[in-house]
């Protein structure tokens, strides 16, 4: 549960980061500005976006091809906000504190 609810809360930091980038960038350029998760992952390594492609396609039998193009593609054209905060908000909620009931009758 706390590994859940660790990797939901490094999304929601991420998420926050490019909000930050994404407010500072509409208000330099006077409107709405949300950056892409494709474009968002070429600008801080390149190299691992174009490796990315061929190494899912040859290293994941039978769904690597049709997991990259339909799928991963289409993920790289959303807001990077929404793909980082959206499965953040998930993995903290599913994850979070219960309280225990102790007792018979409690409800």
């Amino acid at each position: 549960m706390i590994v859940g609810r660790i990797i939901g809360w490094i999304f929601l930091i991420a998420a926050l980061a490019v909000l930050a980038r994404d407010a500072l960038a509409s208000i330099d350029a006077g409107s709405l500005s949300l950056i892409a998760a494709g474009e968002l992952w070429f600008t801080l390594h390149q190299t691992s976006l174009q490796v990315a492609e061929p190494a899912i396609a040859r290293h994941i039998p039978v769904i690597g091809p049709w997991l990259w193009h339909p799928v991963i593609s289409t993920i790289l054209t959303w807001p990077a906000l929404f793909v980082f905060g959206v499965p953040g908000l998930a993995l903290t909620w599913l994850f979070r504190t219960r309280r225990r009931k102790t007792g018979m009758f409690n409800s």
